[in-house]
């Protein structure tokens, strides 16, 4: 029988056109001292779902942003005094929309690059990575992109977005004639105000097809 049950929670944004996940440094514990995603211990009488939140919100301050169920790791020794399965969540976010207080166990807290990350406690290495791998694939099949932009965004920043998460260097041209077809876009027939370069066009979301999209998918070839 398992008694130990944690959750951590891998928070992800794009800054400057680089993907980042939000990690803590413990002040307590067998993760003194040491960076780790933002992750606790699931009280026995407690959600999963509440336990996530509420160990999100102890950490960073922060308890607004939604969170998605990915799945459980469970490697016998991935936790060095006893038996722990633990549940990873993850969420897409604007980083520069939240302003992050460490607390609980946690004295700080720090976006890092993903492709820059230091050594993390316990196996929150390979949760990082099935994340990541899990948003590769999901991006070739559902829109992405709604939590990571703002409201009115430019094609290369939405390409931005592609490019961070898939890691590639994608041809400008071939991903806006794509992207266009899919009739995803709208274009707000505005530019971009006080930018030093040629202001571009300005597009949302048509969040009917976002949604229909994400429903029931579609085959995104880059």
């Amino acid at each position: 029988m398992i008694e130990a049950l944690s959750v951590d929670n891998v928070v992800l944004g794009i800054e400057n056109g680089r993907l980042m996940v939000l990690t803590a440094k413990y002040n307590a514990g067998l993760a003194q001292g040491q960076w780790g995603l933002l992750g606790g211990w699931v009280s026995y009488d407690e959600p999963i779902d509440n336990a996530a939140k509420r160990i999100l919100k102890m950490i960073t301050g922060v308890d607004d942003m939604y969170l998605e169920q990915f799945r459980a790791f469970g490697e016998v020794q991935r936790y060095p005094a006893e038996r722990v399965v633990t549940i990873a969540y993850y969420a897409l976010v604007r980083p520069d929309l939240y302003k992050m207080m460490p607390g609980g166990t946690a004295s700080h807290v720090e976006w890092r690059d993903v492709h820059k990350l230091p050594t993390l406690i316990y196996d929150h290495s390979s949760i990082v990575k099935a994340v990541l791998s899990h948003l590769k694939n999901k991006i070739r099949h559902e829109p992405i992109g709604f939590n990571l932009l703002p409201e009115k965004f430019t094609l290369l920043q939405l390409q931005e977005v592609y490019e961070a998460i898939l890691d590639v260097k994608l041809d400008k041209p071939n991903f806006r004639r794509k992207i266009l077809k899919m009739n995803l876009l709208i274009d707000c027939e505005e530019k971009q105000k006080g930018v030093m370069h040629r202001a571009a066009s300005l597009y949302r979301f048509d969040m009917v097809v976002y949604q229909k999209l994400c429903e029931h998918g579609f085959n995104f070839e880059f």
